[in-house]
């Protein structure tokens, strides 16, 4: 607050931006997560050609935990409630599954000869086949709101916060 009772400008700015980044990953992963939750084979059959398990328990249990874990860190956003700790948990999960779709896109450049930026499949992450450049703008981008809710108070319109005022 400013001498005149007015919000500063930088508080301002950063309540506003955590909020917009918070409801943004929110829906994202509310989204995807059921997409996934609601279409667990083919959710299974994408994790299968990526080979990072040799076990098939191992896919399967990813293939059947992940989806509903996007959904709760979503509806946790949403909420406002532990934000800094899912953003850091999302960051995580969206830095490792931008290493696998790359990965990915290089062995299918590696066997067909594409211009990487021409690659398209299905990654597996809930919104059907992708360009890859795209996806990986995409990623950089949910990565940059995960990152912004680490460092600014996204307590706007947060069911926590609200709690915690109201004591």
């Amino acid at each position: 607050m400013n001498s005149g009772g007015e919000p500063s400008r930088p508080g301002w700015l950063a309540g506003w931006s955590g909020l917009i980044a918070r409801l943004a990953l929110a829906a994202m992963f509310l989204y995807t997560g059921a997409v996934k939750a609601l279409h667990p084979a083919d959710f299974l059959k994408l994790l299968h050609e990526y080979n990072f398990a040799s076990h098939p328990l191992v896919v399967n249990l990813v293939a059947t935990t992940l989806p509903w874990a996007e959904v709760f860190c979503g509806g946790l956003l949403l909420l406002g409630v532990a934000v800094r700790g899912t953003a850091l948990l999302l960051l995580l999960q969206l830095a490792a599954f931008t290493v696998a779709v790359v990965g990915r896109a290089l062995a299918i450049q590696a066997a067909g000869g594409l211009p990487f930026c021409a690659i398209r499949f299905d990654c597996g992450c809930g919104v059907g086949e992708v360009n890859i450049c795209g996806k990986i703008l995409e990623n950089g981008f949910l990565i940059f709101l995960a990152a912004l809710l680490l460092v600014v108070r996204a307590d706007k319109w947060a069911l926590r916060h609200d709690m915690a005022r109201s004591q």
